[in-house]
């Protein structure tokens, strides 16, 4: 545990009488304050330094006796069996842990909450707006409140799962009562056991769910704007059932547990209509498992609403326009290519023109397009499908993702006789996807020729309106920025954490730089030119960078300069691409 300086504070502000008290309700001995009164005279530091950093006592026993002094209770332990579930129902278990607090009892006039730092103002100020009732503060050690957090939570998680158990198709078959530890009737059933796991993750607006068996427990991850988050630890022993229960949902094989599986799990939940990717690989000690979560019922979102403003949106609306040529999307895997596609084809989607797309797998049904999910297993494969798709005569074709040469080949060729092609490519900018085509085996004049743009992009996460603070870059971070200064008119702000939001930030944004294939650059890759070379180009050209679209995010006040250091720093290329382009810092 951290002390705060106000408690250090108070330690000095009455060092006899605490120093008293620690002697009476701790460990520590009268030879042992005296030693460290005595050194408190000769260095001047604080007595609660002195005393913690000779290990003398522990921290939580300033806590205790500052309680004692001022009145404050302190409880030995945490009834968390009394604890009604439901009260912590505007709170997350994110903000709970991070601050240390969770309300234990509520009446018609106040809420008592146990923290490990009586001194946190701000959560109390928190909890008052939450509640509307005066705030009770009683005082634990960190390790109980912990333990009592994880406890409260599962329980007002199982308490919700009961009380929407119809809400779920009959795909889930609640009537089995299958004990997920083969124990007593007491065991929580593995049915029961992983719908509470599911509904979760779609409570909390998670995109996937990691499950991944160690030697002696199973830890269950969910990934929540784009950043892994522990929720759960369960002993391995229960592993085998649960990764059989979610084999059975999506009709995979059982027995199999040597070989990789794919499959789809169709559920409802809450009315909403989910679908979940499933995939499992074999490991030492069992089966990695993880879901990817979909809404099937979510309309695709619009340009304008995933961050994509100014000349960048004025040039994706004309490319969206074009009759032929091939449009493609890169960046890393999770980082909403395929939500930028369907946003396009949303723009292009009218009764003139016939589209369809070769995906695997569908992740967004959209009405009026064709949609084709390649399947490995009968040799239907990109380049197959399309194949086959051009004999349909469409307007535009969407291909999933661009991985082979063949696949390239026919999409770039399908280009050039009046279609409008739009796919993705793994490439960690723009200029790089020529060169990624011409590696893969693809002639320059084939892509010089049918390439209209490349847009790359990453998601960065968005700071919580409720919470977010006004911040001043210190200089150290200037230079993470690679900027000499921030613009008069900008206000950078940082994460705070309220109950709002999943520790200071409220999804995610768009980063993007989009390159035009001009004259000039279309000269490069017919001279086979590195991607330095191209991105040197389409600069000249007006091309604004993902560290300058970061930087405009940054200045608006929709993220956090360790967002933008974390999203666009840590791209080596992209580093190296710009120190080339622009050798001097920007000064913004």
């Amino acid at each position: 545990m951290k002390l705060s300086e106000h408690m250090l504070g108070k330690i000095e502000d009455h060092k006899h009488r605490i120093g008293e008290l620690l002697v009476q309700h701790t460990s520590l001995t009268r030879e042992q304050l005296e030693q460290a009164l005595a050194q408190q005279e000769e260095t001047g530091m604080l007595i609660g330094e002195i005393l913690l950093k000779k290990n003398f006592i522990h921290p939580h026993d300033i806590v205790k006796v500052i309680c004692i002094q001022n009145g404050i209770p302190y409880l030995k332990e945490i009834a968390v069996d009394e604890i009604d579930p439901n009260i912590i129902r505007n709170i997350t278990i994110g903000y709970a842990k991070q601050h240390e607090m969770l309300p234990i009892l509520e009446t018609d006039y106040n809420v008592t909450v146990a923290v490990s730092d009586p001194f946190n103002f701000n959560v109390i100020n928190d909890l008052q707006l939450i509640f509307g009732k005066r705030v009770n503060v009683v005082v634990t050690t960190s390790l109980r409140l912990q333990d009592a957090i994880n406890r409260v939570y599962e329980k007002a998680n199982q308490n919700l799962v009961d009380s929407i158990e119809d809400e779920f198709e009959e795909t889930l078959d609640l009537d089995g009562p299958i004990d997920i530890l083969d124990a007593g009737s007491d065991e929580a059933p593995v049915i029961r056991f992983v719908n509470s796991i599911i509904f979760r993750a779609v409570k909390e607006r998670a995109s996937d769910i990691h499950i991944e068996p160690y030697e002696k427990e199973t830890i269950y991850r969910f990934r929540v704007n784009g950043v892994m988050q522990e929720v759960l630890r369960q002993p391995r022993k229960t592993h085998a059932n649960v990764s059989s229960r979610i084999k059975v949902m999506a009709k995979l094989d059982v027995s199999e547990k040597r070989l990789p599986q794919d499959g789809r799990i169709k559920i409802k939940i809450a009315g909403k209509d989910i679908d979940i990717r499933l995939s499992t690989v074999p490991l030492s000690h069992g089966e990695r498992i993880v879901m990817r979560i979909l809404e099937k019922g979510t309309t695709v979102l619009r340009l304008e609403s995933l961050g994509f403003s100014g000349q960048c949106l004025k040039d994706l609306e004309e490319i969206s326009r074009r009759k032929y040529g091939i449009f493609y999307v890169s960046g890393p895997t999770g980082h909403g290519k395929t939500t930028t596609l369907f946003a396009m084809l949303d723009r292009i989607n009218t009764p003139e023109r016939m589209i369809i797309t070769v995906e695997d797998p569908v992740e967004y049904e959209m009405a009026g397009i064709s949609q084709i999910q390649i399947n490995s297993k009968i040799d239907l494969t990109f380049a197959y499908a399309l194949r086959s798709i051009l004999r349909q005569n469409p307007d535009v074709i969407m291909v999933g993702e661009t991985r082979d040469q063949e696949t390239a080949e026919i999409a770039l060729t399908a280009s050039q006789t009046g279609h409008f092609v739009l796919s993705t490519i793994h490439t960690n900018d723009a200029a790089s996807a020529t060169t990624r085509l011409i590696d893969m085996g693809v002639e320059p004049f084939l892509i010089a020729s049918s390439l209209a743009a490349v847009l790359a992009q990453r998601l960065i996460r968005t700071l919580c309106p409720d919470c977010k603070q006004p911040t001043v870059p210190t200089p150290f971070e200037l230079s993470l920025l690679q900027i000499n200064s921030v613009p008069a008119d900008a206000t950078i702000f940082k994460p705070k954490g309220c109950p709002k939001c999943n520790r200071g930030y409220q999804g995610r944004t768009t980063v993007a730089e989009l390159l035009m294939v001009n004259d000039e650059v279309r000269a490069l890759i017919l001279a086979r030119s590195d991607a330095v070379t191209i991105k040197k180009a389409a600069i000249r050209s007006n091309m604004r960078t993902l560290r300058q679209d970061a930087l405009e995010k940054l200045y608006k006040g929709f993220t956090s300069v360790e967002e933008v250091v974390h999203t666009i720093n840590e791209e080596e290329d992209e580093r190296k691409n710009l120190k080339a382009a622009a050798p001097e810092k920007e000064s913004v």
